[in-house]
């Protein structure tokens, strides 16, 4: 967890000018147990250690964060950064994201007309939008990418080398799908074999690494 610092103002009157302005959405801080945002309520940072975070629908919260769990969030939701380890994040529609979304043991998930003013990054795990704006780009290690109908993605895509020790002998080479009217702004970088399928209606940067397969479909061939 982030250490918090407060610094008491010098001065009582700007001590009480700054309380006009203060921030009463409640935080939760804990270590073990889940944690529910419920609907009506506006929330500040809510984090914990082991257990999952749910936020309902059309909630007003801060900053999500876990280490042993998962993340999800109704429609409509405004929230801040988004970040677990062993845990999937799964995202309604409609939402506004308003930092990065990032796990390590877990795929990503965002439904349609939703707007991250972050970035996107899993180590192990897919990452899934449909008809979502990204503002920083996607970055994964081992997972799959699809950026889904409508989806537009700035700042390119990022598939990282795997260090040694997270190399896997039977595990296939990830898949990253551009599709229907998807576009992607910036670079497409690939720093280990992937298959890389872009529909024709879709619009990409410039690819290094890997070799464009065009699909008409809805959906791109199946995996061998």
């Amino acid at each position: 967890m982030r250490t918090r610092l407060m610094i008491l103002p010098l001065a009582l009157g700007l001590a009480l000018s700054a309380s006009a302005y203060a921030d009463d959405r409640t935080s939760i801080d804990k270590v073990n147990g889940s944690i529910h945002a419920e609907a009506g309520r506006a929330f500040g940072s809510l984090e914990t250690v082991n257990g999952s975070i749910e936020i309902d629908a059309n909630v007003q919260a801060g900053s999500a964060e876990t280490v042993n769990g998962g993340i999800r969030i109704g429609d409509g939701a405004q929230v801040g950064e988004l970040t677990t380890v062993n845990g999937g994040i799964h995202i309604g529609s409609k939402l506004r994201i308003g930092g990065d979304v990032t796990t390590v043991n877990g795929g990503i998930l965002i439904d349609s007309g939703s707007t991250v003013s972050g970035g996107i990054e899993t180590v192990n795990g897919a990452i899934g939008l449909i008809s979502t704006d990204v503002s920083r780009g996607v970055r994964t290690v081992n997972g799959d990418i699809t950026v889904g109908v409508g989806s537009h993605v700035h700042g390119g895509i990022h598939v990282e080398k795997p260090q040694m020790q997270m190399i896997s002998f039977h595990k296939r080479d990830p898949r990253i799908v551009i599709g229907p009217n998807a576009q992607v702004d910036g670079a497409l970088v690939f720093e280990r074999p992937v298959t890389l399928y872009v529909h024709d209606s879709a619009k990409i940067g410039a690819v290094t690494g890997a070799t464009v397969r065009r699909f008409s479909g809805a959906t791109p061939p199946a995996a061998p």
